[in-house]
């Protein structure tokens, strides 16, 4: 077929590198004194005073950029490349500093995203791999409350925000680009209200620490899906609400103490009660609950001195009914080793692999329909996506990410038979 290049993509991955290369080699050399100056936190540096004195007066500004650059070179719906990016900015305001309200912090975030999701319009796969596909529109994406007790063991967030970053997540699966590992099980969002950055909705979030390595989390959270409307991008107050999800979630930390021995880990158990009444799948009529079950877990195996040197190994586990779920079992496992070769302890090298299972129900209506020799059992099972990737920090405020996917049954979502796609290309991350 023909190679489809979208105009965006011509603002190549290379040319942006170079550029940014250029910029922070001409940074370095302005310092009047390289041995006094601390490592530059971000691209556009203190502003001559200005963002200290900011975040002494309670006020903290934060600006971040993704982009991703990929190509399509074999299999799936047709070839092609494409370029897909997200803008954020925010503002914190330490309320304690302010008006004197201790443990009490305001939360602005606004996100925009542009360009073409390569999975969506050119593999045609379920499993995004753009981390920063989808939502191609600026939007409010938080405004809340959070305020700390006892020390920070018990912590509230009111508010319109993303139930996502609190809950259900797994910060080592960021080493990847690939939205099935970065940073959410899809099943989770794909099966329910639940819902992930950069999407917001209206909720109360509690954190309690039991004790300094188990955490409980829980809270309530609208569902609406129109929320997700670009009509509705600065109208959190729109109309459309259709139930309440409720999460349970518990998570160990071994290691996490000061001074401790253990190697780091994070194990998380997790379920999920979404009230909204919806479709049966592959049935008729309608049905009253959405629910899952979830098992995260990360943990380091080999600790290369005292540092963040060494290798880590994941693994994922979620479970859906039938009669509500479109992917009804995820699997995901891989590797992480941080601190790849003599002075680069900050870059990464991680393999994984995921797949997602769509629901049997949804196949054998499909092949019904459809009157597909062979019936359902002729159709993909799920869909599988390796990826291997490489993240090098060039500075604290910019790294980049080399990446090749792999995916297996692009088609099977779309009940089909598609041939294996195989994606090159990579990310750039700034901290503004």
């Amino acid at each position: 077929m023909a190679q489809i290049v979208h105009p965006c993509a011509r603002l190549t991955l290379a040319g942006l590198l170079t550029a940014l290369s250029i910029a922070g080699a001409r940074a370095q050399e302005a310092a009047p004194d390289k041995t006094a100056v601390a490592p530059r936190e971000t691209l556009t540096g203190d502003w001559g005073g200005l963002r200290t004195r900011l975040k002494q007066a309670g006020v903290t500004v934060r600006a971040d950029y993704v982009g991703e650059a990929f190509a399509a070179v074999d299999g799936g719906q047709q070839r092609g490349s494409a370029y897909t990016q997200q803008l954020r900015a925010g503002v914190d305001f330490d309320m304690d500093r302010i008006v004197g309200l201790s443990g009490a912090t305001l939360h602005l975030t606004i996100n925009d995203r542009r360009g073409v999701g390569i999975s969506s319009d050119i593999v045609g796969n379920r499993l995004p791999i753009q981390e920063a596909a989808g939502g191609n529109y600026t939007r409010l994406s938080e405004l809340s409350y959070e305020q700390n007790f006892d020390n920070g063991r018990l912590n509230l967030r009111l508010g319109y925000f993303a139930m996502g970053n609190d809950l259900g997540g797994m910060i080592l699966g960021c080493n990847f680009v690939n939205a099935a590992f970065c940073a959410h099980p899809l099943s989770e969002s794909g099966n329910s209200g639940w819902y992930n950055y950069p999407n917001a909705r209206w909720g109360a979030a509690v954190r309690y620490r039991l004790r300094p390595d188990v955490t409980l989390r829980t809270g309530v959270y609208q569902v609406n899906p129109r929320l997700n409307d670009p009509d509705n991008a600065f109208r959190p107050f729109a109309g459309g609400t259709t139930g309440v999800l409720l999460p349970l979630e518990l998570e160990y930390d071994p290691g996490i103490a000061p001074g401790s021995r253990v190697l780091p880990g994070h194990y998380k158990l997790g379920v999920y009660y979404d009230s909204s009444r919806a479709a049966r799948r592959g049935e008729q009529g309608m049905l009253r609950g959405r629910y899952g079950i979830y098992a995260l877990a990360d943990q380091m195996i080999l600790r290369e001195g005292n540092g963040s040197r060494g290798l880590s190994i994941f693994a994922q586990f979620t479970a859906n009914p039938a009669a509500s779920a479109q992917i009804t079992h995820w699997y995901a496992a891989g590797v992480v080793k941080t601190g790849t070769f003599s002075g680069r302890d900050a870059d990464s090298i991680s393999i994984g692999i995921v797949h997602a299972q769509v629901n049997p129900r949804l196949r054998r209506a499909e092949a019904d329909r459809q009157d597909i020799p062979g019936g359902y059992a002729a159709l993909p099972v799920g869909e599988t996506a390796i990826e291997l990737s490489y993240g090098v920090q060039l500075r604290r405020w910019l790294s980049i990410r080399p990446d090749v996917q792999y995916i297996l049954d692009p088609g099977a979502f779309a009940y089909r038979r598609t041939n294996d796609a195989l994606a090159l290309g990579g990310q750039v991350k700034m901290q503004f």
